[in-house]
Order: C-alpha cells, then sequence, then structure tokens
C-alpha cells in the first residue's frame, strides 16, 4: 500500500531500501533539444517528432547513444488510470514503447494504482478530485487490458523486422507500495528530496500562484514518480523513462533521487503533447474524449476520429502515429497533394491507427461501418453484426421482434414505434418518409421480402426521416 498516509496506515515493517553507494557523477540539469549523433533509434524518433527532449544534457550527444549501442536496454513509460481506458492523446507513449521494443529494447508500462490516488498536479489549474483505491484498481484493470491489446496488435500487424523483439512488462505500483508504511517511507525516501528543489518545479509554482493553492498530496507527487523510476532501476536495471512533456519536473525529481542514492546516471526522454488544431490536447476534447478502449469509442469513430483531421496536420500525424517509412509518408504526401480529394494520407492515417488500437478485425469493422453510414452499401450492411450496428447507430432503438408470416411493412415501423397510430403513420409510409436498408420503402401494406427487408443476417435498417434509426432482429418463429 502507498505512503500510509494519504491511503491507510500500516504498521512500519522492516523493509529497507537497497544499499547507498556514494555520488561519482555529476548531475547536469539542462535538457538538450538538438538531435542525439551516432544511434539510429534516437534519430529516427527525432526526426519522426516522437522524441522532444533528452536529459541530462551529455546524455543526448554521448552517453545514451552509446548506452543502447552496447546491448538491450530498459525503458518504462507510466500511465495513472485516472479513467478506465487510455484516450488517443496518451497513444503516443505507447508508441514509442514500441519503438524501443521494436529496436530490442525491453519495456515496462506502469500503471499507477497509487500514484493515482496521489493525483498528478503537472498541467492542472485545480486539484484531481480524490480517488478511491477501489476506482483505482477498477481503472488499472481496463487501462492493463488496451496496452496488452495494442502491444499484441503491432506484433501481429506491424512487425516486420527480423530482430528480435524486447519484452514487455505491465506493472501496478501499487504493488510495491501496499506493504510500505508512511514513517519508513519518509525515512528512507524522503530525506534524499530538498524542499527548494521540489518548490521551484514548474507544476508546483503554477499552482501555488492559483487562488486555490497546492496540497501536501499533490507537492508529494514528484516524490512517488522518483521512487518509480529508482525501483524500476533496482529490481530490472531501467535507465530510462519516457514521459510528457509535462512531466519535466517528475522525470528531473527521478534522475536526481537515483543520482543521490546510487550514484548511477539514468536518462529521461520526454515527449510532446500533441494537440489539436485550436490548442486542445489531442483526443481529449472536453466532454468528448476519444478512447483506446472499444466499449467507450467505437473502431468506426477512432476511424472517423483520425479521418476527419485537418490537412495541416495528416503528415505530422502519420509520422508520429504511424510506423509507416518516412519515405513512403512522403510519397503518400506527394499523391495528396496530387489529388486531395482522394484523402489517401487521411485514409492511411485512420487505417494504420485503428489497426495498431483494434487490429485487423476492427478495422475491417470500421470501414464497413463506414460502408454503410457513408455510402449506403447494403452489401457491407449485410456482413455487420448485432454488435458493430449498435456502435455505429448508438441513439438506434434495437428491437427483437418474431418474424410472424404477413408481416408487412407498416406492422415493422408501428411494432418499434416508428410512426404514430392510425392515417398519420400510415401517410408518413406512403408519402416516402420510410427507408429499409438505404431503400425507399412507400408501400405501406407490401409484405416483408427477405434479402430486400430482411437481411442475410436477420437484421433490418429502418429509418424515419434523415435521423431516426430502427434496429430490428428478426427471430424464426
Amino acid at each position: 500500500m502507498a505512503v500510509s498516509m494519504l491511503f491507510c496506515l500500516w504498521q512500519c515493517g522492516s523493509r529497507s531500501f537497497p544499499k547507498r553507494a556514494r555520488i561519482s557523477l555529476t548531475f547536469r540539469s539542462k535538457f538538450h533539444r538538438s538531435p542525439p549523433a551516432h544511434n539510429g533509434l534516437l534519430l529516427s524518433l527525432h526526426k519522426r517528432g516522437i522524441l522532444k527532449e533528452s536529459f541530462p544534457e551529455s546524455a543526448a550527444q554521448d552517453q545514451l547513444p552509446q548506452l543502447l549501442q552496447s546491448g538491450s536496454q530498459t525503458v518504462y513509460c507510466g500511465f495513472d488510470p485516472t479513467a478506465d481506458s487510455l484516450h488517443v492523446g496518451n497513444l503516443l507513449a505507447i508508441i514509442g514503447l514500441l519503438h524501443f521494443r521494436s529496436a530490442g529494447h525491453n519495456v515496462i508500462a506502469v500503471l499507477g494504482g497509487a500514484t493515482a490516488q496521489i493525483g498528478d498536479p503537472s498541467g492542472k489549474t485545480t486539484e484531481r478530485e480524490r480517488l478511491s483505491a477501489e476506482l483505482a484498481d477498477e481503472n488499472t484493470h481496463g487501462i492493463r487490458e488496451s496496452i496488452q491489446r495494442i502491444f499484441t496488435n503491432h506484433e501481429l500487424h506491424f512487425n516486420h523486422s527480423s530482430r528480435t523483439l524486447g519484452t514487455v512488462t505491465v506493472l501496478n505500483n501499487m504493488s510495491w507500495y501496499k506493504s510500505r508504511c508512511v514513517v519508513d517511507f519518509l525515512s528512507e525516501a524522503g530525506r534524499h528530496f530538498r524542499m527548494g528543489t521540489m518548490l521551484s518545479r514548474h507544476s508546483v509554482q503554477s499552482r501555488l500562484r492559483s487562488a486555490d493553492g497546492m496540497s501536501l498530496t499533490e507537492f508529494t507527487y514528484q516524490v512517488f514518480q522518483a521512487y518509480d523510476f529508482y525501483h524500476l532501476n533496482q529490481i530490472y536495471g531501467c535507465k530510462i523513462q519516457l514521459g510528457g512533456t509535462d512531466q519535466l519536473g517528475n522525470l528531473m525529481s527521478g534522475h536526481e533521487y537515483i543520482h543521490k542514492v546510487t550514484g548511477e546516471e539514468v536518462y529521461g526522454l520526454t515527449i510532446p503533447l500533441v494537440t489539436s488544431s485550436v490548442g486542445d490536447k489531442l483526443g481529449k476534447t472536453a466532454g468528448n474524449a476519444v478512447w483506446l478502449n472499444r466499449d467507450k469509442t467505437s473502431s468506426f469513430e477512432l476511424y472517423q476520429f483520425f479521418l476527419r483531421q485537418p490537412d495541416a496536420s495528416v503528415e505530422g500525424y502519420l509520422k508520429l502515429f504511424t510506423f509507416l517509412p518516412l519515405a513512403e509518408v512522403e510519397k503518400l504526401m506527394e499523391q495528396q497533394r496530387e489529388d486531395p480529394s482522394k484523402r489517401l494520407a487521411h485514409k492511411r492515417l485512420a487505417a494504420e491507427v485503428t489497426k495498431l488500437v483494434h487490429g485487423k478485425e476492427g478495422l475491417e469493422s470500421a470501414k464497413r461501418c463506414t460502408n454503410v453510414l457513408y455510402h449506403s452499401s447494403v452489401e457491407a450492411l449485410e456482413e455487420m453484426t448485432d454488435e458493430e450496428l449498435q456502435e455505429l447507430f448508438t441513439d438506434a432503438p434495437f428491437h427483437e421482434l418474431l418474424l410472424e408470416p404477413g408481416t408487412t411493412v407498416i406492422d415493422a415501423c408501428r411494432k418499434v414505434n416508428a410512426i404514430p397510430d392510425g392515417p398519420k403513420g400510415y401517410r408518413m409510409v406512403s408519402e416516402g418518409a420510410i427507408w429499409i436498408n438505404h431503400k425507399r420503402a412507400d408501400q405501406p401494406e407490401q409484405v416483408l421480402i427477405p434479402k430486400l427487408h430482411i437481411l442475410s443476417n436477420g437484421l433490418t435498417l429502418l429509418k424515419v426521416g434523415k435521423r431516426n434509426f430502427y434496429i430490428i432482429k428478426w427471430l424464426s418463429l
């Protein structure tokens, strides 16, 4: 259990931290912005825009490239389960881990079952609402499934190299905090953190200047994230941490802590926070987030999200969110410029991201839904599952009805309450307001015909007017 004062008090145990070593290396507090030389992986990630800064400064020039070339290293990135799914804005961090894994390095995704209950103040103007241990645990399960699915899809559909992939480990940081008590933790770890340094962090300064100020709970977040890095360094030999640019202070705290305790040099790499054309975090518009779990955002919705990105953003997103070689990205953009109406780059971007997040089946589902909704394809409609129809027409009532002999168009409409009773409903049908499976049905007394009104999958898509859909699943007598 994490620091007991913030979760619940445990009796101090005898567990101790690994022995501290003398400080033998010099700490530098600057990030280096220029691409590092002598290392293909780092240079490639910089060219794609995935890496923004390297820490400390000397690492960008010499030490980190040499370390990566010396053999397989361990790289980690943390994800706090503040919701039951990650969103599109988190995808770039996962892609960063995937690039390292493809290069033969081992990667760790740390789910912050403990730190989510503390609350990261980075980029926040007010304190997060308290997250209970039970909810944090539930959220962790949803995010674990999402991360594991994406790593599996990448291995199945995007790994075309003969190089052996690195290992993937998904951990919950609650596992190394749950047996700690507050006195033990502060006695061992707290003495290595200087108040002046902690107060100087941008995330702290911005909150201290706000009207609400900053709670002690949030102030300690950087201590926890620093200790996460230390724990992984000691147990897994992890020397590299990935994090968003808003995590700069937390990365620095981890570096400083490990350096003080062990004398070992470790490294921080930042990835950019991707924003939309209006400056919002990508995929996290207020009240309308684009999630990575299908039960929150369908594969069709994810596909359409990337398909609708502004022209000016597509080339950058192809470099960030796909594994296409840069030469192929450039060729795609040339084809797009020659004939913008085909939207080849947009379609490839949407397809690549959807396949990574939801696999080939998810991509095929997204394309079927697109054909049904925007191209009125009866063939695609006939191939759709009940689940896909309900995902596509999220507000459409779903009805299971017994198919009785002689059921007519107006019978079907009335059984699902699509039209009013009496002459008005009859006129709506006869005047052409009803569509069945993308075809106008203006004969009220016409008996439903298999393959026309009832598709081979037993479904009927009924539309009244322009926007009111009803889904009927017919059950045989």
